[in-house]
Parts: structure tokens; sequence; C-alpha cells
């Protein structure tokens, strides 16, 4: 299967590549991005390189898909969105992404999501029918629990201890958005 390439009027959103590397480590160097997420701050170009693998092996093996987010006037690579996973029998999935600090508060990540969640729902896509997507984040999160609001998502309650990173358990809020519900932004 191809890779899917989807754009927006700001966005091109595509595969990541071994070129990406450096791009990628300078996203997650930065601790503020990585607050929230279930991996450490990076420090060498190995662990972008291994992400990028492991993100395009998903797709090869058809249980997740993510998407380099690039500004389309530069190709800029300023973040990566995606399904993280992907059940094809239960027609759902889960939903990823972070963006560059840099480009925090200007509506890339927003848009960027919207654009994934309208290509998931749609009946032309190669990655299969889905019907819910679902998005887990971390209380007080509320950047990203904006992003999933604007988009429609529902907050459906708080998975206590449900995520183990950084030598501790976290509390995650569950937000889910379900095909009929989805306007496109």
């Amino acid at each position: 299967m191809q890779f899917p390439e989807l754009e927006t009027s700001r966005l091109i959103l595509n595969k990541l590549s071994k070129s990406d590397g450096q791009a990628l480590l300078d996203i997650f160097t930065d601790e503020n991005v990585v607050r929230y997420y279930d991996i450490d701050v990076f420090n060498s170009e190995k662990q972008s390189l291994e992400l990028i693998d492991f993100f395009n092996q998903r797709f090869a093996e058809k249980v997740g898909v993510r998407w380099a987010i690039r500004v389309k006037s530069s190709g800029k690579l300023i973040g990566t969105c995606g399904f993280n996973s992907i059940n094809l029998k239960m027609k759902n999935a889960g939903i990823g992404y972070e963006l560059s600090s840099k480009y925090w508060g200007l509506g890339y990540a927003s848009e960027a999501v919207n654009k994934i969640v309208q290509f998931a729902f749609s009946n032309d896509q190669p990655l299969g029918e889905l019907y819910r997507i679902q998005g887990d984040i971390m209380i007080g999160n509320a950047a990203s629990e904006s992003v999933l609001k604007k988009l429609g998502f529902k907050e459906e309650g708080i998975r206590r201890s449900s995520g183990f990173w950084k030598n501790e358990f976290h509390d995650l809020k569950c937000f889910g958005l379900i095909k009929p519900e989805f306007k496109e932004i």
C-alpha cells in the first residue's frame, strides 16, 4: 500500500524519511514537547531514526500510520501526527501528535489533526473503514485537549493510572470521536 500524502492550505502531511532525523531530534530534545509524552528527551539522532523506523514499520504492518507535518511553503518538518494504533476489526484507532514548540499557538496541530481525521473517516482511504477515533491525554495537557475539543472529540472520562512512563503512573483523559459526529473545521 502506498503511503497516503495529504495537504491542507498551509501543510503537507507525508511519510517520514531518514533525512528527517535531525529535524525530529530538534523537536524531541525540547522538554516542553515531551512533558506529556511517553518518552524522555532525546539525546541523539539515532533515537530519531529509530522512531522514524518504528512509525514506518507500523504503517507497513497496517497497524498504525504517522505523518510528517511539514510547512507547505518551506517543507520544514514541524511535528508528526497519526494513528498510533488501528484496529480494523473494531473499526477504531488511537490518535497521537506532537508539534515543535516554536509552532505552538498557530493552529497547525488542529489543521493537521483535522485533515487526518477527515481522511480516516472518508470512504475512499486505503487504511480500512474507521468509525471511532480515541485520544488519551495526560491530565494537565490543556493545549492537546483544546485541539481535540475543537475537532468535536467528546471527553469520555478519566482512565486512572492508565499510562506508565518516566517511572510513574499517569491518569489519562479519554476523548472519543465517532464518524457521524465529525464536522470539518
